[in-house]
């Protein structure tokens, strides 16, 4: 983890979390991690079935909640389910999120396009938006999860580092907007992170993998998502305003406005990468036949 905080700490113990994506991977290692740490914690998931069955797991403390980000009178009403069943919510962790399959801007589907923004984008504000009254009277905390991609290449899959860079200024906006009435927030920023969706992407789709491994080490070094709930759950007790995990991908945020420039150059003119997105959009091309 890689905090930048100078704020008062902040202990989850009686408090309620409210987290997304909380079926399987980071969510449900992160509600491990709160929950023993004290908190109570309301799990929201568009799969019923591995939510109920998480928090069956946790008892008493622990609220299944079957919602759709993009749902945004579905995610109200999730919210007052949590207020009415726990009385309060301190915490918010916008972690939900999907990646489309490799494709250029050129060739992108328009619905997968509209599909990852409304999920990873305007899903976070669906999940954040009704949930500032409490968060704001109960001095708590809000946790956006974007992601390295925001500041690294994005060729072949610009749809989700779009919307991770989108969800990165719609956590610095919050940060500021909370500060002057008395909360917080942070922005969350994963490199890779082995999950299902890690599993089912890179690993299963070699030109995915081919994609992904333009990313040099330490770049494409991964963690668990035990790692990066961990990173969150610290960040949180610190009121981080930012976390970053593996600890490789420091040096790369912090000096990414002049890195970029010589990344962006570079990869304009390699003759590899150019194959290689002559290579996605043919794919594409012919799988629409």
């Amino acid at each position: 983890m890689f905090p930048f905080n100078s704020s008062p700490s902040y202990d989850v113990r009686d408090k309620v979390v409210l987290i997304t994506g909380a079926g399987q991977g980071i969510g449900l290692a992160l509600a491990t991690l709160l929950h023993d740490r004290g908190a109570s914690i309301a799990m929201v998931d568009v799969d019923t079935d591995s939510v109920v069955a998480a928090a069956d797991a946790f008892g008493e403390r622990a609220l299944p909640l079957t919602a759709d980000v993009r749902d945004r009178a579905g995610m109200k009403a999730a919210v007052a389910q949590i207020v009415e069943r726990f009385g309060r919510l301190d915490v918010v962790i916008a972690n939900a999120g999907i990646a489309p399959p490799p494709a250029t801007l050129r060739t992108i589907d328009e619905d997968a396009f509209d599909r990852v923004i409304d999920i990873n984008l305007t899903g976070v504000f669906n999940t954040v938006r009704p949930a500032l009254e409490q968060v704001i009277e109960h001095n708590g905390h809000v946790v956006v999860v974007s992601s390295a991609a925001a500041f690294a290449p994005g060729a072949g899959g610009s749809p989700y580092m779009i919307s991770k860079a989108a969800v990165e200024q719609f956590g610095r906006a919050l940060r500021i907007e909370l500060a002057a009435v008395g909360a917080s927030a942070g922005v969350a920023y994963f490199g890779i992170v082995d999950t299902a969706m890690t599993h089912d992407t890179i690993d299963e789709d070699d030109l995915v993998g081919e994609v992904a491994a333009l990313l040099p080490w330490p770049l494409s070094q991964r963690i668990s998502a035990a790692e990066a709930a961990k990173s969150i759950a610290d960040g949180i007790a610190e009121r981080a305003a930012r976390t970053i995990a593996p600890a490789s991908w420091q040096p790369y945020s912090l000096l990414r406005g002049a890195a970029n420039v010589l990344i962006d150059q570079k990869m304009a003119g390699d003759k590899g990468v150019h194959a290689l997105i002559r290579k996605v959009e043919a794919r594409v091309i012919a799988q629409r036949r």
